[in-house]
């Protein structure tokens, strides 16, 4: 089975001049972004946006850029069947550049995390099941961990991703009274959420945390300890980088007039927040899930299930 499934790397400088590959889901943030009439606005003002951001946590003026590659991981099937090759995943590595150095320090790979077989799951399978498969997640979990013990990645990277997203509007947060030095103050939610279970199968678990300044508590996702594993400079890059994309996509939430409190129920609903410079089509986004859901089952579930069922049953097998 394990000569069965390979994978490998292609970084693409995510800039001002950024232009989405032909693989690349149109749904994820950096992509929604870089198409359309004012892409190159677009794309200059989220990035001052994120340089912003991350010399504000640093209390450093204009002394540092961040850098961001955009990491694309295909799949490649050696069991005869079409479609060969599959992009599996796409996420985001940053650089922070000391622009009075010239100093390039290794941020954390991950941030924004992009993936054509949870649109098929979320939009496509969860929709024509009766209830939640009781395997719900396996395939995509196993795959992803199969990338992070893989040689590609190991080659490249020495340190596990993070993942972080928005808050849930159907959850209910409440501060801990941990505060992190960089992460900020630590929220709980109330219970587990089908997010949750999908990322628990990629072997990750979510903490909360609203960083100095921030509107609204971030999700951060991951395999290790969020708070160990990664120096505050590294955390930074990933809060000024994420920060930025939900103040686009989620201005309601991340751009609200007043952060939130002890006890915090985010919501679309908001009104009082202050709208980025940039043009982002969510409506889009929720529309191109269902079509990215069924190309997923055409170039990947369908040319290859058979491998992929024995390989998400082995998977599911608890390891003693």
């Amino acid at each position: 089975m394990a000569n069965d499934l390979t994978f490998s790397i292609t970084r693409t400088r995510f800039d001002e001049d950024y232009s989405p590959a032909d693989s690349s889901r149109l749904t994820t943030n950096f992509a929604n972004l870089a198409r359309g009439e004012h892409r190159q606005q677009n794309l200059r003002a989220a990035l001052a946006m994120i340089d912003g951001r991350a010399n504000d946590l640093l209390a450093a003026g204009d002394r540092y850029r961040l850098e961001l590659d955009i990491v694309s991981a295909s799949l490649q099937f050696f069991d005869g069947g079409a479609d060969a090759e599959f992009p599996l995943l796409e996420m985001l590595d940053v650089t922070i550049v000391d622009q009075h150095t010239g100093e390039h320090h290794h941020g954390i790979l991950g941030n924004n995390f992009s993936s054509y077989l949870r649109d098929y799951d979320f939009s496509v399978l969860l929709p024509s099941s009766p209830g939640l498969p009781s395997d719900f997640g396996v395939l995509h979990g196993a795959l992803f961990q199969r990338f992070l013990e893989s040689s590609a990645f190991r080659s490249e990277f020495g340190a596990e991703p993070v993942v972080c997203i928005s808050v849930s509007t159907s959850q209910t947060y409440r501060r801990t009274g941990y505060v992190h030095s960089v992460l900020g103050a630590e929220y709980e939610h109330e219970h587990s959420s089908l997010t949750d279970d999908y990322f628990g199968r990629m072997g990750m678990r979510v903490r909360y945390f609203q960083p100095a300044g921030a509107s609204a508590p971030l999700a951060f996702y991951t395999r290790g300890d969020l708070t160990g594993d990664y120096t505050d400079l590294q955390l930074i890059g990933t809060i000024a980088t994420m920060e930025t994309f939900q103040k686009i996509y989620r201005p309601e939430i991340y751009a609200a007039n007043t952060p939130a409190g002890s006890t915090y129920r985010p919501t679309l609903d908001h009104t009082d927040f202050t709208p980025t410079p940039v043009t982002y089509d969510r409506e889009e986004r929720s529309r191109l899930g269902i079509t990215q859901g069924r190309w997923t089952e055409e170039h990947l579930v369908t040319p290859h299930g058979a491998l992929l069922s024995r390989f998400a049953a082995e998977a599911a097998i608890p390891s003693r």
